[in-house]
């Protein structure tokens, strides 16, 4: 089945490649409408598969009319629509959740999971050639999935919208086309709190447009509340013995990190997410704890109730919607090799650093800095790791105590010291880095990407690195402004 499937997709770059010159014009194409593709993503860290599960007929299309082929070479995976010519007429690059998934022990050992993702399309006027593509461990890009989609097919789903759903319209600056549309939907709120989803939806749009470089283009933006009750408040806590009855069923300890808070139940987000037209979605979770996670191009989700949500929405943006990496390496995660060795990153903010003299950020390398970039490394990383220590022992005390049903009082104080130790920690980290002689710097640090050594940062510090409210880099900076002409221009 893979050898057909990649002679399928052979003779279809022949035939496009026949076009590649050629502008595509919307209306030659597409009607303005969004075709919603639900599919599954199955494997292991061997082999993955993908299977159509439902077609959707939605409502207008958010994405840019002109803006159609993706520019930036992002993503370990790529949507390609065809039409029956060959020609090229539609791509996006993405990461999705099964891609995270095959790089974990679980993955390494075999074990098959099945994931739900979705991808928008303009709605095509005539028959396309869908195709999904996967990067192998060089970021070279080979066909995973092809199959051919009728329009006109009574299989496709034109169902009505749920009308227990609410949309609150917080941002409103034109068309759709020529905006990036944001829908923040609601995860865990009851229907007696949605005066406090309101509040908190207006709260963090007032953060998003407080950062640079959102705040010097927020009229380039849309944003929407999107407000569908759940029977229980928060989030499930799986470490904890903690498990609720939401809209969206997030959970922490996603892929075994304590921290790491997504949901695997795609088609009840897309559903709620599909009463406006979007470009990028973010997760509001009802919970204290800190948490969240950002998926380029897929979703990202924070919580609102804790003193890193402002820094936790704004980092985890720059993964869904600016495409970038983690430049923090001291952390625990879940992957293995997420970024192979000697293989240069797709994304813009890292580096191997596999050609010194020509870096992808080279236009804003400060003039005679040194490449790579040496810094006060050592000692950083002694005291960093000695708190994430703390930090882990501490978590696992609260995640049993919780599970031992423990005085609330006493689980209350632990958090609390928790909370203490960790803006201590972050603000001693800042002031050991604003010593540095880089600071405000661009060069080449080493240590990024989940690695101490064989991956670089552009800039000593940056909200991809250390936590707290603070700016993103200048080339991280300069990657999110590309994303939002892409969309609004």
């Amino acid at each position: 089945m893979r050898r057909v499937v990649g002679w399928v997709f052979i003779i279809f770059m022949n035939m496009a490649a026949l076009h590649s010159e050629e502008p595509v014009h919307f209306d030659d194409f597409f009607i303005d409408k969004t075709m919603r593709l639900d599919y599954f993503h199955i494997g292991d860290a061997r082999e993955e598969w993908i299977t159509v599960d439902r077609i959707y007929e939605q409502g207008i299309w958010a994405g840019h009319r002109i803006n159609l082929i993706d520019p930036f070479n992002n993503g370990r995976y790529y949507i390609k629509v065809y039409d029956l010519s060959g020609r090229l007429i539609y791509s996006k690059g993405f990461d999705s959740y099964f891609g995270e998934y095959k790089t974990t022990d679980l993955a390494m050992k075999g074990l098959k999971r099945t994931y739900h993702e979705t991808t928008l399309i303009p709605y095509p006027k005539r028959k396309i050639r869908f195709t999904i593509e996967q990067r192998d461990r060089k970021n070279v890009l080979h066909p995973l999935f092809n199959q051919e989609i009728d329009p006109s097919s009574i299989e496709i789903i034109k169902e009505r919208l749920d009308p227990r759903v609410k949309v609150f319209e917080i941002v409103k600056n034109g068309d759709f086309h020529h905006k990036v549309d944001l829908a923040f939907v609601a995860e865990g709120y009851r229907a007696e709190e949605e005066a406090e989803f309101l509040s908190d939806l207006k709260h963090f749009a007032e953060v998003l447009f407080n950062q640079e470089p959102f705040r010097s283009h927020k009229e380039r933006f849309n944003l929407f509340g999107v407000f569908k009750p759940s029977a229980d408040s928060g989030c499930d806590e799986p470490r904890h013995g903690v498990f609720r009855n939401t809209t969206l069923n997030a959970s922490f300890n996603s892929l075994g990190s304590e921290r790491y808070l997504l949901t695997e139940d795609n088609r009840s987000l897309r559903g709620v997410a599909s009463h406006v037209p979007y470009d990028a979605l973010v997760i509001m979770v009802n919970h204290k704890r800190y948490g969240g996670g950002g998926i380029y191009n897929f979703y990202c989700v924070f919580t609102v109730d804790n003193q890193w949500s402002n820094y936790v929405l704004i980092h985890e943006l720059g993964h869904s919607f600016g495409g970038l990496a983690d430049e923090y390496y001291t952390s625990s995660v879940a992957y293995n090799e997420f970024y192979p060795r000697g293989i240069e990153p797709v994304e813009p903010n890292i580096t191997a650093l596999l050609d010194p003299k020509h870096l992808k950020w080279e236009e804003l390398i400060t003039s005679g800095i040194e490449i790579p970039t040496p810094w006060e490394k050592e000692q950083f990383d002694k005291m960093d790791m000695a708190y994430q220590k703390i930090r882990q022992e501490i978590n696992a005390k609260i995640a049993r105590m919780e599970k031992e049903d423990a005085a609330q009082e006493e689980i209350d104080q632990l958090e609390q010291e928790a909370e203490r130790l960790s803006r201590v920690h972050s603000q001693k980290m800042d002031d050991y880095l604003a010593q540095s002689k880089y600071v405000g710097k661009v060069g080449a640090f080493e240590g990024a990407g989940y690695s101490s050594q064989g991956l670089y940062r552009p800039m000593l510090d940056c909200i991809m690195f250390t936590k707290g409210e603070k700016p993103f880099c200048k080339v991280c900076e300069q990657a999110i402004i590309r994303v939002i002409n892409y969309f609004s221009d």
